[in-house]
């Protein structure tokens, strides 16, 4: 991607926040100047990659294939002595038009919620044994305190208020519904790693390589320099 549409991507989440009045934590505003000179009591964003993240999955069209984030909270499964949650939490921006690629997590639970503006559509698949689409079997889903089963393939749509659980294993994508517009979405889960928990369907990346056409407007969470 290049600098200037990540730029973008994360000035068109941060006014659908602020619309909505969620107040973000100090660290989603530090400029990259500011840290330079963050400490080693920074280090739980550092090392449990909280704040912004925008990705293409690699494939070079944010606007079809793309999700905005921000992790505003998270454990470590790698360093669990260290970092003793268990939980982490996320807010989420899709535009219409954006897709994001069909993927199950090994080890994480998480409920998804849409917190306003348009209605989020979530299809989803059970898994085979070795990993592929289960096509055949219908899903148990968890949504909004009910119990549905819904065929292979379905989409569940959340409108604003909505949200579903979404089980280890069961394979999930997410597209907004069209003429409803951008949705704000909430994820709470069990601890959450992007470099080890995705299992996506089709092979794509999970953070972008930058092109540097213009300065960053925020670091992204893989982004941080080291502390001095």
């Amino acid at each position: 991607m290049k600098r200037s549409e990540i730029n973008a991507a994360l000035r068109e989440m941060e006014a659908m926040i602020n619309e909505y009045r969620i107040s973000l934590p100090p660290f989603c505003h530090f400029t990259p100047e500011e840290w330079q000179n963050k400490g080693v009591e920074y280090d739980e964003i550092r090392d449990n990659m909280l704040g912004w993240d925008i990705t293409d999955y690699g494939l070079g069209d944010f606007d079809k294939t793309g999700f905005s984030l921000i992790t505003l909270r998270n454990g470590n499964q790698k360093l669990p002595d260290k970092y003793k949650k268990t939980y982490a939490e996320k807010l989420l921006y899709l535009k219409e038009g954006q897709y994001s690629p069909m993927h199950f997590h090994w080890n994480k639970m998480e409920d998804i919620i849409n917190k306003g503006g348009g209605n989020l559509l979530i299809r989803v698949y059970n898994s085979t044994e070795d990993e592929e689409l289960d096509k055949v079997n219908d899903v148990e889903v968890h949504h909004d305190g009910t119990v549905t089963m819904y065929p292979a393939g379905s989409q569940v749509r959340l409108t604003p208020g909505e949200s579903i659980s979404i089980q280890q294993y069961m394979y999930h994508d997410f597209e907004v519904e069209p003429g409803t517009g951008p949705v704000l979405i909430g994820e709470v889960s069990q601890c959450n790693d992007d470099e080890t928990d995705n299992r996506f369907y089709k092979n794509v990346g999970r953070f972008p390589a930058i092109e540097e056409d213009e300065a960053p407007y925020r670091l992204l969470c893989n982004e941080y320099p080291v502390a001095k």
